[in-house]
């Protein structure tokens, strides 16, 4: 990362608060996933403690490498495209649901100070809710580009 930082159009401070805002949201982004997969999997004990089975038990000790196995399961999943979906709007709604959500989180402060705040900006706010809404429409293009009614009214 110094070595990058010595190139001379990477020493404005333009360049070197995008440089920072993409490495802070790139920590921000891997801890909310691991938190999210362990939260999935207390979640699935916890159920499998109420129905009365062991929930994810087979995956190291008591079943602590579950998300981790479920994550190497979804690398190699087959895609599946509908025989007469849009191509193009049936990939792009995934990632309309997502990117949204990842950008919500840079205007979130985690903590005091600067280094704690993936990208400060004074409609903060306003981004959040922008970002936030466009959810409905990853929603909408999803059941459209597969060109079938029932998914389109769902």
């Amino acid at each position: 990362m110094a070595l990058l930082l010595q190139v001379p159009l990477l020493q404005t401070p333009v360049a070197q608060l995008v440089i920072w805002s993409l490495v802070k949201a790139t920590i921000i982004l891997m801890t909310m996933l691991g938190l999210v997969s362990y939260t999935i999997y207390a979640e699935r004990k916890i159920a499998g403690h109420i129905q009365w089975r062991p929930g994810p038990n087979r995956v190291g000790p008591l079943g602590l490498f579950q998300p981790i196995a479920d994550i190497g399961k979804l690398f190699f999943k087959e895609e599946f495209w509908p025989a007469d979906a849009n191509r193009v709007v049936f990939f792009i709604a995934p990632l309309l649901a997502v990117i949204p959500a990842i950008v919500t989180f840079s205007v979130i402060p985690f903590g005091p100070g600067p280094a704690w705040v993936g990208t400060d900006i004074n409609v903060g706010l306003l981004v959040f809710l922008a970002m936030s809404s466009l959810g409905v429409y990853a929603i909408t293009l999803a059941g459209w580009s597969s060109n079938n009614k029932y998914a389109l009214l769902g």
